[in-house]
């Protein structure tokens, strides 16, 4: 592939955390099989988002907190290809980058996991008062809604910090809520209790899929991403990403969705792409919902299905709310300063 003497090493990047270094490493296994004269090395940082393991996500910055450290080192050469997890990508990219292959998805709703030992087997089980850890105001946000008997308490971690919280024998968590595909590339799926899918949790935008990001000219890279590709995940998501980039959302926001695309079952036919969205307000008493099936030949298409999607949800109240939680998180960022300020 490459036109020197000697093959050109592509170096794959990711955060530090347990769960990205196993999918890094599955990712670089799979590309040195599918390319045996190159050379794959592989390299993982700490980004701030694993710096700061206190503080809300709610309140942190944007997506841009779990790649930027990583963007930084791929534009100025240091590294190639970076492995994310779709979820955590900002759907505006920094200039000079691409995402140039969307691998096959795992399966992307969330799940629910008990204190070892317990008895309860699902949400509904768990007595009045329990307390469910959980990172994401989308999940609190949908959950409070539908079980507002349940607890719901910021938990933020790796995997395995999260369980270890879990399972303390002083822990005031009865239950928490994950993504379903980490536990699973970890191998740990005997730990999920059951599963949380559509409708009671809309999951993530891009959940449950890995995105695999380059510098916008390096053209072997990108011959490389695009021969792991898997354009059906692809076209899901990025109409996933295109209805989060109208709404303006992020980690922060409580936007959930669920996808579906049928392959086209001949070549003058178009796939057929059914995509759910809502908004839902941090105390889960607002809600706004709303489903788009259509016909689509392009990924272009998709993402304007996606688009569509946002705008019918603004129209029909998920403005007011996002507005809504805008306006909380400021009060609680500036809250958060005035505190700082008294403590120093």
């Amino acid at each position: 592939m490459a036109s020197s003497a000697t093959p050109r090493k592509f170096t794959l990047a990711s955060r530090s955390s347990q769960l990205a270094q196993v999918q890094t490493n599955a990712v670089r296994d799979t590309l040195a099989a599918l390319h045996p004269s190159l050379e794959f090395d592989t390299s993982f940082m700490t980004t701030g988002g694993d710096h700061n393991k206190s503080q809300a996500l709610y309140l942190l910055g944007g997506k841009e907190y779990w790649t930027k450290e990583l963007e930084v080192a791929m534009l100025d050469g240091t590294v190639d290809i970076l492995v994310h997890c779709f979820k955590d990508v900002p759907t505006k990219l920094p200039e000079g980058c691409e995402i140039a292959g969307v691998l096959k998805r795992e399966d992307p709703v969330d799940c629910l996991i008990v204190r070892q030992g317990a008895p309860w087997k699902s949400l509904e089980e768990l007595p009045e008062g329990s307390v469910v850890g959980t990172s994401s105001v989308r999940r609190v946000a949908q959950l409070k809604r539908r079980f507002p008997k349940l607890v719901f308490k910021d938990l933020r971690g790796n995997l395995d910090t999260r369980l270890a919280k879990l399972d303390a024998p002083d822990s005031p968590y009865a239950a928490i809520v994950l993504a379903k595909a980490g536990m699973v590339r970890l191998g740990w799926g005997e730990r999920i209790t059951s599963d949380l899918g559509p409708p009671t949790l809309m999951y993530a935008v891009s959940q449950g899929a890995l995105a695999l990001e380059i510098r916008y000219n390096d053209e072997e890279a990108r011959s490389l991403c695009r021969s792991l590709a898997h354009w059906p995940t692809e076209w899901s998501c990025r109409a996933e990403r295109a209805c989060l980039r109208v709404l303006e959302g992020g980690c922060s926001v409580p936007v959930g969705v669920h996808t579906n695309l049928v392959e086209a079952e001949a070549e003058d036919k178009g796939s057929r792409l059914h995509i759910t969205g809502c908004v839902t307000s941090l105390d889960g008493q607002k809600h706004v919902e709303h489903s788009i099936e259509a016909e689509v030949h392009t990924v272009e298409e998709a993402e304007a299905i996606g688009a569509k999607l946002a705008q019918v949800l603004v129209e029909t109240g998920a403005r007011a709310i996002l507005d809504e939680i805008n306006a909380d998180k400021e009060r609680k960022i500036q809250q958060a300063k005035g505190n700082k300020e008294v403590n120093t």
